[in-house]
């Protein structure tokens, strides 16, 4: 089923609390060259930061939550941290699963699984059947993601599943096949560490996302700097193409 809407073809509801929340959690390397430690102490650091943020979503009534955990690009570092990482994934569900499940969040992956080893295939698939039916928060997380992928194996199967609709195609022909089809887009984006760029991620979904940086690195991410990122969203006049004038009157999908 899918539930992603265009904020270009219809004007979302406003709300005072953004419902779908994507983050680039940057700076966990820098974190950790800082207090000369290896790189891979702050993204073992930043495991603990994902935790604190899941909680504070659901007690904010958050709906969705998509972290960018490792980008179609990442792939280009260093060998060992990359096999960290790998490790570091595997081990985090092993250890979190069940305490998602306990609290009703469901726990969906994702990115191009083609590339990831047999163990961490296996272990993402069990997370997911134990969370599937569960009601809460949903957590996504990209990995092995990218922004023109998604885009382009969603208009690969979508020209397989109709091709006689070929240059006829719409955005409701295409929504059902990207990897967030499940999804609302995001209000906010937020990225830490101080980089101002989206770096391929969800290029289709953020269209009209309100777009939050900070120069606080990933492990130094605590709840007072999420409250500030909520309160600039809060703070922020969301239009998506009508003037300010407009804001007061009925919401219509024309």
């Amino acid at each position: 089923m899918t539930f992603f809407s265009s904020a270009t073809k219809s004007i979302p509801i406003g709300n005072d609390m953004p419902q779908h929340i994507a983050v680039i959690m940057d700076g966990n390397g820098r974190w950790a060259r800082k207090r000369f430690l290896p790189r891979v102490a702050g993204h073992k650091r930043g495991i603990g930061v994902v935790l604190e943020l899941v909680k504070a979503c659901v007690d904010h009534n958050i709906g969705y939550l998509t972290l960018f955990a490792f980008s179609s690009e990442n792939w280009r570092r260093p060998a060992d941290e990359v096999s960290f990482l790998m490790n570091l994934f595997i081990q985090g569900l092993k250890r979190e699963v069940a305490k998602l499940h306990e609290n009703n969040i469901k726990l969906v992956l994702i990115g191009d699984r083609s590339r990831f080893n047999a163990e961490l295939v296996t272990q993402i698939e069990i997370s997911e059947r134990l969370t599937a039916n569960n009601t809460g928060l949903t957590l996504s997380i990209a990995a092995n993601y990218g922004g023109r992928w998604d885009i382009l194996q969603a208009v690969n199967k979508m020209h397989i599943a109709s091709p006689e609709l070929a240059g006829r195609f719409d955005e409701d022909h295409l929504a059902p096949y990207l990897a967030m089809h499940y999804a609302p887009e995001p209000d906010l984006f937020i990225r830490t560490g101080g980089e101002k760029r989206i770096s391929n991620f969800m290029l289709w979904q953020l269209a009209y996302a309100e777009l939050y940086f900070t120069d606080t690195l990933w492990p130094d991410f605590d709840e007072t700097a999420f409250n500030l990122a909520l309160a600039s969203y809060q703070n922020r006049e969301r239009r998506f193409g009508r003037t300010s004038e407009q804001l007061s009157e009925p919401v219509s999908d024309a």
